[in-house]
Order: C-alpha cells, then sequence, then structure tokens
C-alpha cells in the first residue's frame, strides 16, 4: 500500500501523470516484494538481517541466565531450590547439549564475584532500549526465579529493583510486575489445585451419589490481579487490560523483537496464565 502511494506522489511530482502512472506501478511491485520477503523472514523479524537477530538472541539468553545466576546468589549461596529452578527452567525451554551448556555456564558466571549487574544489564538495555515488551519479559524472568523458593529476600527484592531501573522501568511499574507475578502463581496454583480436587470429587460422585461437597472456586480478586487490576474493575477495564497484557507477552512478536526462540515458552506459559484469568472473569 505505502509503495504504491508514495511511487504515485512522488511520479506525479517529477513526471505529471505520465509519471504518476509509472510511479504506482513501481510501487505495486515494491510493495508485492515487500510483503514476500517479509512472510520469509517471519513477519517482524524482517526488519534486520537474521546475523543480527541471532546476535540479539545470544545475548537476552546470557545475560537473563547470568542476571538468574547472580539474583540466586544474592543470600551468599545458591541454594538447592534455586538451582532445581534454574534447571526446570532449562527443561521448559526444552535445552540440551551445547544449548544447555551455555546456559549453565552463563548461570555460574552470574555467580562469580567478577560478574558486573549494571555492566550485563547496561549491555542488553543499550540493544533492547526500544523495546519496551521484552525488557519486561526480562525483568518478569528475574522476578521468577526470585520467587522460585516462595519467597521474596530482602536482597533478592533489592537486586530486582535494580535490574528494573537500569532497565528503564519506573519504580511503579517493577512494584506492578511484582504484584502481578505474585497474583499470577498463586493463581496457577490455585486452578491446579482445582483441577485435581475437581477430579477427585466427580471419582467421589461416582461411588457416593449422597456425597454433597463442592469443588473450590477460584478466587475472582486474585484473578483481577493477574490482569494488574484492582477489584473495583468493570468489565471494559477487565478487556483493555486483558488485549494489552496479551500484546505484550505475545511470543511471535518478542521472538521476533530478539527473544530467543527457546524462550517463547516462557511467553506462552505468560499468555495462558493471562488467558485462564480473563476467561474465568468473563464467565462470572
Amino acid at each position: 500500500m505505502w509503495g504504491k502511494l508514495l511511487g504515485t506522489c512522488f511520479g506525479f511530482m517529477f513526471g505529471r501523470w505520465l509519471g504518476a502512472a509509472l510511479g504506482f506501478w513501481l510501487g505495486h511491485l515494491f510493495d508485492k516484494s515487500l510483503k514476500q520477503d517479509f512472510d520469509k523472514a517471519g513477519g517482524f523479524q524482517g526488519f534486520f538481517d537474521k546475523g543480527e537477530l541471532d546476535q540479539r538472541q545470544a545475548l537476552f539468553f546470557s545475560s537473563c541466565f547470568a542476571v538468574m545466576g547472580h539474583i540466586a546468589k544474592s543470600n551468599g549461596r545458591v541454594s538447592e531450590i534455586h538451582i532445581r529452578a534454574a534447571t526446570a527452567f532449562m527443561d521448559d525451554m526444552g535445552l540440551h547439549g551445547e544449548e544447555r551448556k551455555e546456559a549453565q555456564n552463563a548461570f555460574r558466571s552470574g555467580k562469580s564475584g567478577e560478574f558486573s549487574l549494571k555492566e550485563s544489564i547496561r549491555d542488553v538495555k543499550e540493544v533492547f532500549g526500544r523495546r519496551y515488551d521484552l525488557l519486561q519479559l526480562f525483568l518478569e524472568i528475574q522476578i521468577q526465579m526470585a520467587f522460585s523458593d516462595g519467597y521474596l529476600a530482602e536482597q533478592e527484592k533489592q537486586l530486582l529493583q535494580q535490574v528494573s531501573k537500569l532497565l528503564g522501568l519506573s519504580s511503579r511499574h517493577f512494584q506492578f510486575l511484582l504484584n502481578r507475578y505474585q497474583a499470577e502463581f498463586q493463581f496457577r496454583k490455585q486452578r491446579s489445585q482445582q483441577q485435581g480436587q475437581q477430579s477427585s470429587y466427580h471419582s467421589e460422585q461416582q461411588s457416593n451419589y449422597r456425597h454433597r461437597a463442592e469443588p473450590p472456586s477460584l478466587n475472582r480478586d486474585n484473578a483481577l490481579a493477574v490482569l494488574g487490576l484492582s477489584k473495583s474493575a468493570n468489565e471494559k477495564d477487565i478487556k483493555r487490560a486483558y488485549r494489552k497484557l496479551m500484546s505484550q507477552h505475545h511470543p511471535d512478536k518478542l521472538v521476533s523483537q530478539g527473544l530467543p526462540p527457546h524462550m517463547m515458552e516462557v511467553a506462552k506459559q505468560k499468555s495462558q496464565d493471562i488467558q485462564s484469568a480473563y476467561e474465568f472473569l468473563k464467565a462470572k
């Protein structure tokens, strides 16, 4: 569209109507070629070459695991829980062979006393400075690691605040992400428990028709908190927040900005949690 429009305008400027016709035709060829290249490159990935995309993804990958290791060591030593959390994270990403070794090495480098958090985050900010959604996901992953033992220590919180500030995110938005992750964690746990108890409930119903107990209910307030909303949120607020969060965590868009394909599972999980909370609220 833009090729035809601009081609027609420039053609008219230099050749009147004949130039406009020629410009329209050339613009059409440009639009057609651009769309083919765009589709072949996987959408927005076409805006920079494959080499640049690989470099972005490699930086995000190594920096993410290094900062995770640094946060895990914030209490003086890395606990078994943090190690299991990092291992589970690698499993979820399907990392094997050399890729898994790279993640483990990056995690270990973050635990080293020579590791510079400021330098690492500075590099991330320099490369992804205009990719706000990707910077936010980077911080969300670190929050997830800090909460892996179910508790956020003061040292961990201070480091997360530092990471947030270095990434250029406000303290208010940091608190918003922190609260939203806690709600997301609780909602996911609550949903899992309900699914398990519902299965048990139906089994008991089949064996005992006089059993009257009801399976537990999910919490509406917690579902609202997953979307970053307060108890007073109305239907319009819910829909607006849902669309915004789904856009921010869209896996394909994040990969096109530099998210390593293996980390797409993280974005997918967050999208599923957002979707589940929204569907729960819609049914109410």
